[in-house]
């Protein structure tokens, strides 16, 4: 059931793409995904994930348990709060929804990762740059060059702007807060325990094909988004971007992260993709674009640019969609 009209969903989403902007993502206790991750966690032990790890069915059925039981606590909380703050007053009610909406979102919060790994790279300090390289990616990062290790933020911000942006303003148009923390709520059981290695093979099965499902349509606006972003961004391609998607997309593992990594590696004019290593094992996973040149520092910029442009993009068309509303 929904709190609000879309008018007032249009300038919540609008409310909560500024406050990110200028808040940006604060680590405070409070933060709902440092209390999703703790009940996560906490849930992981009580259904006694390990001893199921080598049994298909149940260990299929014990990780659904986990996943509709998250994402229901959260959607289920979230409403709660934002009806008492609404009975309180109207206005507190738009304020938490709007805050909370922005926890969802994290622009700012990409930046500030990427220029943690371009920084050290400029000054020519690797080992820094490969310290927060792994900090956002899953692969090992010890022994990356330069250009490797630009991919990997590029790489992140691009798979990110969905996840991080419009999956999560999306879902807060369509449902408000309790709708846009329940897709955090999935984005972070897929994060934990959405791997296909021999541990969560099973149990997390449920969480990665819930992710998927939920991020079909958010990742190919997003891919939409990031061609018009290419437009209005001088030395950026936006044909090659959509050429990009429809060739190479499809040859990602996953359904949807294929879309914007294609899309910024043809807009930028570089080749994403190719060969990572995880725990020593080699992963040779397909290339996005056409290694027209080798991977700079400067194109995370690029990538940052991008991801900014998409977010305006996004604001200027809430506030526009409201004017027409009113």
């Amino acid at each position: 059931m929904l709190l609000y009209s879309y008018q007032e969903l249009l300038l919540i989403a609008a409310a909560a793409i500024l406050i990110d902007w200028i808040v940006g993502d604060p680590k405070w206790p409070t933060h709902p995904v440092i209390w999703m991750g703790r009940f996560i966690s906490a849930m992981e032990r009580l259904l006694d994930r390990e001893r199921y790890q080598d049994k298909p069915v149940a260990g299929r059925l014990r990780g659904a348990l986990l996943a509709l039981t998250t994402i229901s606590l959260s959607f289920g909380s979230m409403w709660v709060i934002v009806w008492a703050a609404d009975w309180l007053h109207p206005w507190a009610g738009y304020g938490v929804s709007a805050w909370f909406v922005s926890t969802t979102i994290a622009v700012k919060g990409l930046k500030q990762a990427a220029m943690q790994v371009y920084r050290p790279l400029i000054r020519g300090d690797m080992a820094e740059a490969r310290k927060y390289a792994g900090y956002i990616v899953g692969r090992d990062t010890t022994q990356l060059g330069e250009g490797e290790t630009s991919r990997a933020a590029v790489e992140t911000v691009a798979e990110n702007t969905v996840d991080a942006f419009v999956a999560p303003v999306f879902f807060a148009l369509l449902g408000g807060a309790p709708l846009a923390i329940a897709y955090r709520a999935t984005n972070t059981l897929d994060s934990m325990v959405g791997y296909r290695n021999e541990k969560y093979r099973y149990f997390g099965w449920f969480s990665a094909r819930t992710d998927d499902v939920l991020n079909w349509i958010p990742a190919r606006l997003c891919g939409v988004l990031l061609a018009l972003a290419a437009l209005l961004l001088p030395g950026m391609k936006s044909g090659k971007a959509v050429h990009a998607m429809f060739r190479f997309a499809g040859g990602h593992p996953s359904p949807n992260s294929g879309i914007p990594e294609s899309a910024v590696a043809g807009a930028v004019g570089i080749q994403l993709g190719g060969t990572n290593t995880y725990g020593g094992i080699t992963s040779n996973r397909a290339v996005m674009g056409w290694a027209t040149r080798s991977i700079k520092p400067k194109d995370i910029l690029s990538t940052v640019s991008l991801l900014y442009m998409v977010s305006a993009l996004v604001w200027i068309g809430v506030i526009v969609l409201w004017l027409c509303l009113v």
